[in-house]
């Protein structure tokens, strides 16, 4: 398509938030590639950066009232990709086929800044949720995972049966694995943001 080269960009902007889709194709034509580019080497996966470019662009498109025209249009639409990218991880959080994928996509590309922010805040999840068990719970759980002791050793030190230890870890564990289901999507995002800031990837 043919587009008119001696329009600024302030003012493809006046006609792209008046619907002008010309306006909007030239910016889609500016952009998507890089925008593709910087998505994939977050998601490592070729069919999800390519549905995410297309939603930032729908997004772009659907809240074209609320871009400025005296702002930089190149970091309103890579604040829109991270908002994407981070919607995502989100719904990742609650899909564990695509929580299978992206690890594996990551363990085999290593990163170490990601690695290490990953570890850390699952670590922190995790501490939480062992925080959030009840008292007695958490005493056992401890007890019995933390420092390494035997359901019998735990029976006599706290003087309750090895089958009522037994019941309560495996609660414990259940509410721990629940914990950390809900919140999963805070390491996902943790992890995003270390990548984001140490390789200045959407900026």
């Amino acid at each position: 398509m043919h587009l008119l080269t001696d329009h600024t960009e302030t003012e493809y902007l006046h006609q792209l938030i008046e619907g002008d889709q010309q306006a909007f194709t030239y910016f889609y034509d500016t952009f998507k590639l890089p925008i593709y580019r910087k998505l994939l080497k977050m998601v490592r996966i070729e069919t999800v950066a390519e549905e995410l470019t297309q939603d930032v662009f729908v997004r772009i498109w659907d809240k074209r009232m609320l871009i400025d025209p005296a702002q930089s249009f190149k970091s309103y639409l890579y604040r829109i990709a991270q908002h994407i990218l981070y919607d995502f991880y989100r719904k990742v959080a609650r899909d564990e086929r695509l929580q299978r994928e992206i690890s594996l996509l990551h363990i085999t590309t290593h990163d170490p800044v990601s690695e290490e922010v990953f570890l850390k805040e699952t670590q922190n999840i995790l501490d939480q949720a062992i925080a959030s068990l009840s008292d007695q719970q958490r005493q056992i759980f401890t007890l019995c995972r933390i420092e390494g002791k035997s359901y019998r050793e735990v029976s006599e030190i706290l003087g309750i049966s090895v089958h009522t230890i037994s019941t309560h870890m495996t609660r414990a564990s259940k509410n721990i694995q629940a914990f950390m289901l809900r919140n999963q999507h805070l390491i996902w995002i943790a992890t995003i943001l270390a990548a984001s800031f140490e390789k200045n990837i959407l900026h």
